[in-house]
């Protein structure tokens, strides 16, 4: 029985499986979204939860306690500046697992583990690209019909 051991072993030896860890961590804050396999998700799930928890107190020990886990300064910036404002106002649930089906190589079954609110995110920075190029668009017709002949009405 496992009474009292939590954590997810993963077939791999505590160096291994920490390593795997961080970097699924730090990938998930830098890219919002990461597709791996259902016990690799639900492993690091908790781990980006405390990251999220950190991020919000934003104090220096938080600061250094998140850079001695995350694996590149460009993760912890992010984590600190975006996401803890992001998620100032959650308490917890900042994460979900997505299952995708099955792998085709190995049948392995594959989860999405994203962040909260990230389709928000990315609906609205793509929402803001195309209504850019619509007044892009609409200024250079503006501007095709003052050169050239006046438009019929």
């Amino acid at each position: 029985m496992r009474h009292k051991r939590s954590g997810f072993k993963l077939k791999r030896d505590v160096g291994s499986r920490n390593s795997l860890l961080k970097g699924l961590v730090t990938s998930v804050i830098e890219h919002e979204r990461i597709v791996t396999t259902v016990p690799k998700a639900k492993a690091a799930r908790p781990l980006v939860e405390k990251m999220i928890t950190l991020a919000k107190r934003d104090t220096l020990h938080t600061r250094r306690q998140a850079a001695a886990f995350l694996e590149t300064p460009a993760a912890v910036k992010k984590l600190f500046d975006k996401l803890g404002t992001r998620f100032g106002q959650r308490n917890g649930g900042y994460t979900r697992v997505v299952r995708l089906g099955w792998r085709k190589g190995d049948g392995a079954e594959q989860a999405m583990l994203e962040l909260v609110g990230s389709e928000l995110v990315k609906r609205a920075a793509e929402r803001a690209k195309r209504r850019e190029e619509r007044l892009k668009a609409i200024q250079q017709g503006k501007h095709e019909g003052e050169e050239g002949e006046e438009p019929k009405e």
